[in-house]
């Protein structure tokens, strides 16, 4: 007589699985942005009006529509490769980490950017989840005291650094504000979501 039990799981596989989910939320995150610029393309930048309007509060909705939104595919291209590298080293971590950095990035950051950037303008455009992404992937580190994650950090320090610290740099056209409260954002996702952060009990 012989019998079935079912197969153990092996952590490698688990993790797969978990990269894998990280992986493809990171790619829908990216194609979104991709099939909304190929929409607002043909609408002739209409949906740009949905980016975030600073101090309006029906410009509030910006804080979700605005990562989505590009002045254009330069603009857009110019952000998919660090959000693509960037999002990648997260995705590592699972789909679930992936979104909670992501959410935590677009509504702190997103709100920090309509609360100072100057009045009537609109802001839109990843970068400031670029920006979250790579404090993170920083601080990160730090609050876990783990020296992989800390040589990450550094890392994306030797490789971004320089651009990230031109981006915080007020220049026309370029909102500072999203990138500097992104970067907050980011920094403040990692404390939160760090791994031995105490408990409240």
């Amino acid at each position: 007589m012989s019998f079935q039990t079912p197969a153990k799981r092996t952590g490698r596989a688990v993790d797969t699985s978990r990269i894998g989910s990280g992986l493809k939320l990171l790619a829908a995150l990216i194609g979104l942005m991709w099939l909304s610029e190929i929409i607002d393309t043909a609408l002739s930048g209409r949906l740009d009006q949905y980016g975030i309007i600073a101090r309006d509060p029906e410009g509030l909705v910006g804080i979700v529509t605005s990562p989505f939104l590009h002045l254009g595919f330069g603009h857009l291209i110019s952000n998919t490769l660090p959000l693509v590298t960037l999002g990648a080293l997260i995705a590592l971590s699972g789909a679930a980490r992936l979104a909670a950095v992501t959410a935590v990035v677009a509504v702190i950051g997103g709100f920090g950017t309509w609360l100072i950037s100057p009045p009537n303008t609109i802001t839109i455009g990843a970068s400031g989840v670029v920006f979250g992404y790579a404090a993170y992937l920083v601080a990160r580190g730090i609050f876990n005291r783990r020296l992989t994650q800390v040589l990450v950090g550094i890392v994306v320090i030797v490789v971004w650094g320089s651009a990230l610290l031109g981006g915080l740099l007020p220049q026309d056209g370029i909102s500072w504000q999203g990138h500097l409260f992104g970067a907050i954002a980011g920094i403040l996702a990692a404390w939160l979501l760090a791994d031995d952060k105490p408990k409240v009990r």
